[in-house]
């Protein structure tokens, strides 16, 4: 990334520019990963689906009551190769209507907040918990996010990410099944699944819109995660 476009960018949040030094280790207790879920697609099941048969049974699907009103699903975007891995809560209306996530004001943020960590969209795979907008973007319903569970375990298995980053309350809440608050879970590396991948918590964009002091507090979770993705190395793919 062009240094004088991350600098406009972090002075316009309000933070200084800082210089990566030696890396910390950062240990925590590990949050407790979902149950896998026994969704089907068809007669196979979502764990054996590559991201062609996986993406068709997303745009199909008739799992919970939120097929009814939606535009399109929304499925995900971005590097399907990529070491980190963004999941956030739930398309919004602009999602809904273009298919992809993180595409609003939020989306923008999200997109600028990557920029400052050198990385562009495409080099990142975004997701949310849910494929389809609830109502008035109310908050996901247990039996919605149970639905489309499977989806997003197939998803992480696909793209084998170094690094989760879990945006805003519902991705945490879910990913890490807890109801502790986001500003104590963030701050320190969390731990997900079987495999252990790194995740690491922060505010949702929506939110920095709203309270844009917080800001800070969400760079400090993005150089805690250039520090982790930065100790870690990626296992060359299986044959």
């Amino acid at each position: 990334m062009d240094k004088a476009l991350r600098s406009d960018y972090l002075q316009a949040m309000g933070i200084q520019s800082w210089v990566r030094r030696g890396l910390q280790d950062e240990h925590a207790p590990p949050g407790r990963a979902l149950p896998v879920s026994s969704g089907v697609a068809g007669p196979h099941p979502v764990e054996s689906l590559d991201w062609a048969e996986l993406q068709s049974c997303v745009a199909n699907c008739t799992g919970c009551e939120l097929h009814q009103a939606r535009t399109r699903t929304v499925f995900g975007t971005g590097n399907r190769q990529a070491d980190w891995m963004l999941i956030g809560e739930a398309p919004g209306a602009d999602e809904d209507r273009q298919g992809e996530p993180f595409v609003g004001r939020a989306g923008q943020l999200l997109t600028e907040m990557l920029r400052a960590t050198g990385q562009q969209r495409q080099d990142v795979y975004i997701t949310n918990i849910l494929k389809c907008r609830p109502p008035q973007n109310r908050d996901p319903r247990p039996e919605e996010v149970a639905s489309c569970h499977a989806y997003l375990q197939r998803q992480i298995a696909l793209v084998r990410p170094s690094l989760i980053l879990a945006v805003g309350r519902i991705a945490a809440h879910n990913l890490l099944e807890t109801d502790v608050p986001v500003g104590r879970l963030r701050g320190r590396v969390h731990h997900y699944g079987v495999e252990r991948i790194p995740l690491i918590v922060t505010y949702h964009p929506a939110y920095l819109l709203r309270s844009p002091l917080e800001k800070r507090k969400s760079w400090e979770d993005l150089r805690l995660a250039l520090q982790v993705s930065g100790t870690l190395q990626r296992e060359p793919p299986g044959p």
